[in-house]
């Protein structure tokens, strides 16, 4: 748990602050004491040790929450939206893609290890606003763009924010290079692949379907970057 929180808070210690914290294992000394460092108004998680309770209860501004449970995430479900004059009622994206659901459409496919950090990423990327963006490595996002008005813009975002985080960690280079990346929905322009190619990724996940998925699978296949489809996008609005 406590490596699981390293993880996430290299991502973005910046907008951690004042933040959220939703686990879905029980919160342990180790992993207390690290978060307790850290100003964090809320954490929620199934259960948590007496060392853990003692350690954030010392915190007068923090909350925690225990829910005793963690809810099926493939269990069917609604979601809603308000909208003028009544709500919006759809399913509930709950559907988890798995290998077998990846199609490869470039020339080079995917090794063992980005196939892992892809599926990784396509799973974080559905609780991204959209247009939503997650670059990842070794298990852990180390980039995310959310709600632009476009595609491209949430690469160059995340791009961004993650090589800036890289040079205050005293990294050599930005944690992109060499990372993957998933998009919820498709690039209608191969812009933002090229954005993503110049950010360092080696491989890439979308839904695929766009009438110009050539000009991405392009991009990808002159860079020797992997691309595979799921055909099954997120947009989580």
């Amino acid at each position: 748990m406590r490596a699981a929180w390293d993880k996430a808070l290299a991502c973005d210690p910046v907008s951690a602050y004042g933040g959220v914290v939703a686990l879905n294992r029980s919160v342990d000394m180790a992993t207390a004491e690290a978060m307790g460092r850290l100003f964090i108004e809320v954490v929620i998680a199934p259960d948590a040790d007496d060392e853990a309770i003692a350690i954030l209860g010392r915190r007068a501004a923090l909350r925690l929450l225990v829910t005793g449970g963690v809810p099926d995430p493939a269990a069917p479900g609604e979601s809603f939206r308000s909208v003028a004059g009544g709500i919006l009622v759809q399913e509930r994206d709950r559907l988890d893609i798995g290998q077998d659901a990846l199609r490869t459409v470039t020339r080079r496919a995917a090794t063992a290890t980005e196939i892992a950090d892809l599926l990784f990423a396509d799973k974080v990327v559905k609780h991204v606003k959209s247009n939503a963006i997650v670059f990842a490595r070794g298990g852990a996002t180390v980039g995310i763009g959310a709600g632009q008005m476009n595609r491209v813009d949430p690469v160059r975002v995340a791009a961004m924010r993650a090589a800036e985080i890289g040079r205050a960690a005293g990294l050599s280079q930005s944690p992109t290079i060499g990372a993957v990346l998933a998009s919820d929905a498709f690039f209608p322009f191969a812009d933002g692949v090229e954005a993503a190619i110049e950010a360092g990724v080696t491989a890439i996940v979308q839904p695929g379907g766009s009438i110009r998925d050539n000009d991405a699978i392009a991009a990808a296949d002159a860079a020797g970057v992997a691309m595979v489809f799921t055909g099954m996008r997120h947009f989580r609005h």
